[in-house]
């Protein structure tokens, strides 16, 4: 992994995206918690078709349920709803409120996040302020075929290079790959139904954690 001067804000190297509707039926407050006792500290809220109420209650008792595990709580595009449950930051899209703005809402305490896709937009994130990105997808994945062909470990390789912000990678992240984006130079990776799909999230969350452990033998 490329030694940076880190944020100690960014103390976690497994992020987990959240989707209801990929929990196997299983009620995502549930599903999350055993995440977060298998190890996982940061959980970024990210469920775009609920209604501003629903998407408050929801973020409401994940900012109670990460709170109780030392975990971080990012909220995905909705920087009033971060900002209504005293979530830890936000995480920003292509159409969401320009990181500038939104740094001006959160302050400097907060954590920004922001989703890249190429080596232009993620020179862009980190110099208008990101504390971190999201890379990807890295490698192949049916909820992004729509989006083209996947990045590869190639062009992740090179954005890890060229910022000083934590690089998360994403997109197609599992145990079969977590290690060779991690030794490509990102930070960590960001995952969804690796953890929430799987049939023991708690699990699942500490075997991923061990294969990011420095030092940890991996078998290819």
């Amino acid at each position: 992994m490329k030694n940076r001067a880190l944020s100690p804000r960014i103390d976690f190297n497994l992020y987990l995206i959240t989707d209801r509707k990929g929990c196997g039926g299983r009620d995502l407050g549930a599903v999350v918690e055993e995440a977060l006792k298998g190890g996982i500290r940061a959980v970024q809220l990210r469920e775009k078709d609920l209604s501003s109420r629903d998407l408050y209650e929801l973020a409401r008792a994940l900012r109670e349920l990460t709170a109780r595990h030392d975990a971080r709580l990012i909220i995905n595009d909705r920087t009033d709803i971060a900002l209504a449950v005293n979530a830890d930051g936000v995480h920003l899209g292509a159409t969401a409120l320009p990181i500038h703005l939104a740094r001006q809402l959160l302050g400097e305490e907060k954590l920004i996040g922001a989703s890249c896709h190429d080596r232009l937009s993620s020179m862009a994130a980190q110099e208008a302020g990101a504390d971190f990105i999201t890379y990807g997808p890295v490698f192949y994945t049916p909820s992004k075929a729509l989006y083209g062909q996947p990045v590869g470990i190639g062009s992740l390789a090179e954005v890890t290079r060229l910022l000083e912000i934590p690089v998360f990678a994403l997109g197609g992240i599992s145990s079969e790959n977590a290690r060779a984006a991690v030794a490509a130079g990102a930070h960590g990776i960001a995952l969804i139904s690796a953890v929430l799909a799987a049939e023991s999230p708690r699990a699942e969350a500490k075997m991923l954690l061990s294969l990011l452990a420095p030092g940890k033998p991996h078998k290819e």
